[in-house]
C-alpha cells in the first residue's frame, strides 16, 4: 500500500507565510527564502474576504518576485479549473494592455480564479470596461483595481507618431492626453523609447483619475475604502512590476 502523502498547506496558510516573510524582508529582520509554493485549488471567498486590499497588493507583488526569480507556483490548473466551476471569488480586476509580451496573469503569477482580466491597447478606460470593473468590485467582491502598463509600449508609441488605421486611430486619440502632460525634455518621438516609457507611466495616471470621475461607484468603494484604485508599471527588461499610488 502507498504511503498516505501530507496534505499541501491551504492558500490561506500560504498567504500568511508569504506576506509574514515579506514583512520581515522590508524591515530587514531577516533574509528569508519563501518555499515552494503549490496552489491546487482556486482562491475560495473565506480565502480572498480575509484579505485586505493592501494584502492583496503585496501578494502580487510576491507572485511578481517570484516570477522575475523564475520560480513560478505549482499552479494546479485542472484542480483550479474544478474548484472555481461552482464560483469564483477574484481578488482583483487588473486593466492591462493587449501586448503579448505582458501577459498579467503569468507576471503577478496568479491562478484560474484569481482575478479579473480586461486587456486592451494601451490599458485605456471606457464605459464598457468600467462596467466590468463595476461588477467586479461591487457585486463579486474584488479588492484591488490595478491599472498596469509596461514599458517600450507599441500603442503609446502609436499615439506618439499619430498612427492612423482604422478604428486604431480612435483608440490612440484616448493616449493622446497623457503625450500632453507628460514633461520631458528630451525628444519627444516614438523612437525614443525613454520618452515612450515617460508617456506611458503618465497613461496609466489618466486612466486612474478617468476611472475615478467616470465610475461613481468605484470612487465610493474606494473612499470607504472597501477598495484600492492603484496604478503599476512593467518592465520588460527585468520583469519587475513596479507598484504606486496615484
Amino acid at each position: 500500500m502507498k504511503q498516505n502523502q501530507p496534505a499541501l498547506p491551504s492558500r490561506r496558510v500560504i498567504l500568511k507565510q508569504v506576506l509574514a516573510v515579506s514583512a520581515l524582508s522590508v524591515t530587514g529582520m531577516a533574509a528569508l527564502s519563501v518555499p515552494s509554493i503549490s496552489f491546487a485549488v482556486s482562491l475560495s471567498k473565506e480565502e480572498r474576504d480575509g484579505m485586505t486590499p493592501d494584502a492583496v497588493i503585496e501578494h502580487f507583488k510576491q507572485g511578481n518576485l517570484r516570477f522575475q526569480e523564475n520560480r513560478l507556483a505549482k499552479h494546479d490548473y485542472l484542480a483550479q479549473k474544478r474548484s472555481s466551476i461552482a464560483g469564483q471569488y477574484p481578488a482583483a480586476v487588473i486593466l492591462s494592455c493587449i501586448d503579448s509580451r505582458a501577459p498579467a496573469e503569468i507576471i503577478l503569477d496568479t491562478g484560474i480564479g484569481e482575478t479579473f482580466n480586461s486587456r486592451v491597447a494601451g490599458n485605456i478606460s471606457n464605459r464598457d470596461i468600467l462596467g466590468g470593473m463595476e461588477f467586479a468590485c461591487a457585486l463579486a467582491g474584488a479588492k484591488v483595481v490595478l491599472v498596469m502598463g509596461h514599458t517600450r509600449c507599441g500603442a503609446v508609441r502609436g499615439a506618439i507618431d499619430n498612427t492612423e488605421l482604422g478604428n486604431l486611430t480612435g483608440l490612440l486619440d484616448e493616449i493622446k492626453p497623457a503625450i500632453e502632460k507628460t514633461k520631458y525634455d528630451g525628444e519627444r518621438k516614438g523612437s525614443n523609447y525613454e520618452f515612450v516609457d515617460a508617456v506611458a507611466l503618465k497613461n496609466v495616471e489618466l486612466t486612474i483619475e478617468n476611472i475615478r470621475k467616470n465610475s461613481p461607484v468605484l470612487k465610493q468603494l474606494e473612499d470607504q475604502k472597501k477598495i484600492k484604485i492603484v496604478g503599476g508599471m512593467y518592465n520588460l527588461i527585468g520583469g519587475k512590476v513596479d507598484f504606486f499610488d496615484v
